[in-house]
């Protein structure tokens, strides 16, 4: 039984295709010299004070050079495109851990922090550890080198920033929820309504030390007038190796595979090559991303490494209710079990800012 729900087309910035935006280069944001400063200097007293990444306010490390820019970036995720690249900084001068300190600033700045796993870690990293494919169920897609299929993560917006690039390959690429959703409007109206019925997404496989095999959430969000998009079909796909997950009717499985044909169109998506310093601020329900196969450097100090940050936002999108991964996820300062007190996660920023091996 389908939604009953009268479909239109997502008109706005919010729907592009990655052929349009590719020569504009307007979504790039070039940091001052003044900003530059004003960051590197907050990031040494935040590396000196040494906070507890789960109580640390933004209004302890107060923004004035980058405040106008902050607003601007959150436009452009919330409102707007729904992505900014934001260039300029030089993680080649700093340690980690103040490349990871500035990070963490402007996070706070853009949302609240939430965790990223059942360890409670609140930035992360996408730092290859395994040689192992995609396809392989112990593999994680943040600790391998394989092409990434574009997908939405557990936050309101995802942010990314690159410490170190690949030897070769390793782009980010993203695409246009409203663009894809578009198009299966347009092309196949009677399988349309299908996205905002409900789906079982594999939990365990994106987090090993998942509390339950799945979680449920529709790919479209519909509410108040506002389109958000939570995709990423191999999880969908997954799910279904639990036996007590329901089958995926034929007509899921045409409009899963409808999405996967229009997503991968020649001109769809962008893609750019992440310079050490840049910063991807993403909003989840308005872009998916994905990420090229890649060759790493030999020497592990010098392998591909970007820091992850996801982030819930106060704004006034209004999605259905249990969208996403919302549901599921943790605050930074609450962790699962309160009774244990079982915290395992990285919560200082010097360690925070080390890849678990």
């Amino acid at each position: 039984m389908t939604t009953s729900v009268a479909l239109s087309p997502v008109t706005g910035t919010a729907a592009w295709r990655g052929d349009a935006l590719l020569d504009k280069q307007n979504w790039i944001y070039h940091l001052s010299a003044e900003q530059v400063a004003e960051l590197e200097t907050l990031g040494r007293r935040f590396v000196e004070d040494n906070p507890d990444l789960r109580f640390v306010k933004a209004a302890d490390y107060p923004l004035v050079a980058c405040a106008e820019a902050l607003v601007e970036w959150c436009n452009d995720v919330d409102e707007g495109r729904g992505f900014v690249l934001v260039r300029g900084l030089r993680p080649d001068l700093y340690s980690d851990a103040l490349s990871a300190a500035i990070y963490y600033i402007l996070g706070l700045h853009v949302g609240e922090p939430i965790r990223q796993n059942e360890l409670g870690d609140l930035l992360d990293h996408v730092y290859a550890t395994s040689d192992k494919m995609l396809d392989d169920p112990d593999a994680l897609s943040s600790k391998i080198r394989d092409l990434l299929p574009f997908h939405s993560d557990s936050s309101d917006v995802v942010a990314l920033m690159c410490l170190r690039p690949s030897l070769e390959g390793g782009a980010s690429i993203i695409v246009s929820g409203a663009e894809i959703y578009n198009e299966i409007l347009k092309r196949r109206p009677d399988l349309a309504p299908l996205l905002l019925e409900p789906f079982h997404w594999d939990w365990r496989r994106q987090d090993h030390n998942a509390p339950a095999n799945t979680y449920v959430s529709p790919i479209v969000s519909m509410a108040n007038g506002t389109f958000s998009m939570y995709a990423g079909s191999l999880y969908i796909l997954t799910a279904q190796e639990y036996p007590e997950v329901p089958r995926l009717t034929p007509e899921q499985i045409e409009v899963l595979k409808l999405f996967e044909d229009i997503t991968y169109e020649p001109g769809m998506s962008l893609a750019m090559d992440f310079r050490p310093g840049d910063i991807q601020w993403l909003s989840n329900y308005a872009a998916l991303h994905s990420r090229t196969r890649f060759t790493d450097f030999p020497e592990p100090q010098r392998r591909r490494h970007l820091l992850r940050l996801w982030l819930s936002r106060k704004s006034a999108r209004s999605l259905v209710p249990g969208f996403g991964k919302n549901g599921v996820v943790q605050e930074r300062y609450q962790p699962r079990d309160q009774a244990s007190g079982d915290d395992r996660g990285n919560f200082r920023i010097g360690i925070a800012a080390v890849p678990r091996i």
